[in-house]
């Protein structure tokens, strides 16, 4: 049962009685954009490269939630949500500009009360220091793929290497000779990858060269049966992505500006701080070896229309599962760890993303909307003799659950102000009496990057009504409606269709309930 303190001191000594013996380790695995559509063991369009093994074991010899979604689809907003088990509007972060308030209640600080050793390396996304961790290493801000830089309570410093490799190095050591054997303990391993711009390990850059990739069914859907909002966007395959920064391969401006001497064959991502420019001699020369010819057969092509959507689409979404592949081997190497030191058994391991991501559905990249591909996020869990292996859950969960339970499995109460409730029942395969029928969801950062409007909605299993709202959308108010059972890919809206006039009214009165209950202010429409 939730309880209300708002004394910090009273929450900790609650917290404190409350903790129980042998409670489980807990391993948190996050990735960043890694969407349900390429792990194997989601069964979607993708399934058929068998990218991600060791994620899928997770779900092989645990639980898989297909049901997982997020309060708002974008990054720092999610991470906070992940930390205070709140919506944007409560924990202050609603777009990815601006601070983050460290000093408020979080799940790692309530852990360390009751004697848990907690850890977090990666990214995190948040400025500022992080609190509630005995052991961190950051990424600032969005970090690099190539030899990164970490911020330490030290210091800053540079790592030689990649950065997948990095975080899971830092993670088992830790494991290995940093941790307090006689604690419980929770260890969060926070990836880069996949965010853009899909930078690959390098003993990775010619997995998937022979294949030619299934396209989306809607590859080539253009928007005109939604609003406004989806056909304003900018995060299109065929006119946002860049060559320069996305797709790797330098325009001839580029070259003739900056580097006339790799002509062709290098980039410079700016949201990577130069990521090729990054790499050492050796690096540099594996990466040119690969990409070099590659990039110079594609210039003399001179492709247009829809082969060079099709080209552009082929580097991307190659270079997207390998970026996954080096978080697969991370998973995989800590599952490994776990078992040969006889620590799998009393330790749930958690995997999930900060949201969801298009894989070139609709013919986007990028995430943001309420539509499926970026609301709803992979989870997967093990826990031996706790989950039962094989299990496949279907309520509708979302990310504001992640505090309230590791609470839980930690034996700490949930502190009244977390707005989510805790999954644990759920893992155990048990009914969770008045469990949620609806979701609620809400976009801040606009004007922003890809000019996504800000929107907030209502979900049910089977049904969808979204709102979008402020400048530059018609009227200030447009409203969307889909029917996820006969439409699951949300391609038409029936908003103004009189055959839903009824389950229109319900949402609206519940968005209304929603709103109410998780006390969401105005907006400015």
């Amino acid at each position: 049962m939730k309880f209300y303190l708002s004394i910090p001191l009273l929450l900790i000594l609650f917290a404190t009685l409350s903790a129980k013996p042998d409670r489980p380790n807990i391993v948190f695995i996050f990735s960043d954009d890694h969407t349900q559509q390429s792990i194997g063991a989601y069964g979607e369009h993708l399934a058929y490269l068998d990218p991600t093994p060791n994620i899928d074991r997770l779900a092989d010899e645990g639980i898989r939630f297909d049901r997982f979604y997020v309060e708002n689809s974008i990054c720092a907003p999610s991470r906070a949500t992940l930390l205070t088990g709140k919506f944007s509007h409560k924990h202050g972060k609603l777009t990815n500009g601006g601070g983050f308030n460290h000093d408020q209640m979080t799940f790692p600080k309530l852990l360390q009360t009751v004697g848990y050793q907690t850890a977090l390396f990666g990214k995190i996304h948040l400025r500022g220091t992080p609190q509630g961790f005995d052991a961190w290493e950051v990424l600032p801000g969005q970090g690099s793929y190539y030899n990164p830089e970490f911020i330490t309570a030290d210091g800053n410093r540079v790592y030689e290497g990649y950065v997948a490799d990095i975080i899971t190095d830092k993670s088992v050591e830790w494991l290995e000779n940093e941790r307090d054997a006689d604690k419980p303990f929770l260890l969060m391993v926070h990836h880069k990858g996949t965010h853009r711009t899909w930078c690959p390990a390098l003993r990775h850059i010619r997995l998937y060269e022979d294949e030619d990739i299934a396209i989306p069914d809607t590859l080539w859907y253009n928007s005109e049966n939604r609003g406004a909002a989806a056909q304003k966007q900018n995060m299109t395959i065929a006119e946002t992505m860049n060559f320069q920064n996305d797709l790797k391969v330098k325009t001839l401006e580029y070259i003739s500006r900056f580097d006339s001497e790799h002509v062709g064959n290098d980039f410079l991502p700016r949201g990577e701080r130069g990521a090729y420019f990054r790499m050492n001699p050796e690096q540099r020369a594996a990466w040119d070896e690969v990409y070099g010819p590659k990039n110079r057969a594609f210039l003399a092509a001179e492709l247009e229309g829809k082969e060079l959507v099709e080209w552009k689409y082929q580097r991307y979404i190659k270079d997207y599962l390998r970026t996954a592949k080096s978080i697969d081997e991370s998973v995989g190497r800590i599952l490994d760890w776990l078992i040969e030191h006889d620590l799998d058994s009393n330790t749930i391991v958690i995997y999930s993303s900060d949201q969801g991501f298009y894989l070139g559905e609709n013919g986007w990249f990028d995430k943001r909307f309420m539509y499926e591909p970026s609301f709803r996020a992979p989870l997967l869990a093990r826990w031996p003799n706790h989950i039962k292996e094989g299990s496949v859950n279907a309520d509708l969960t979302q990310n504001i659950d992640f505090a309230p339970t590791f609470l839980e499995l930690a034996g700490v109460k949930i502190p009244s102000d977390m707005q989510g409730d805790s999954l644990k029942p759920l893992l155990k395969g048990l009914e969770a009496e008045d469990w949620r029928e609806s979701l609620y969801y809400h976009y801040y950062e606009y004007p922003g990057a890809h000019s996504v409007r800000k929107h907030e909605g209502v979900a049910t299993k089977y049904h969808k009504l979204i709102r979008f709202y402020g400048q530059d959308v018609p009227d200030s108010e447009e409203w969307e409606f889909y029917d996820l059972s006969k439409d699951p890919n949300e391609l038409i809206n029936q908003y103004n269709n009189s055959t839903y006039s009824d389950q229109i009214k319900d949402l609206k009165s519940e968005l209304d309930k929603l709103r109410t209950q998780y006390e969401v202010p105005e907006t400015d429409s």
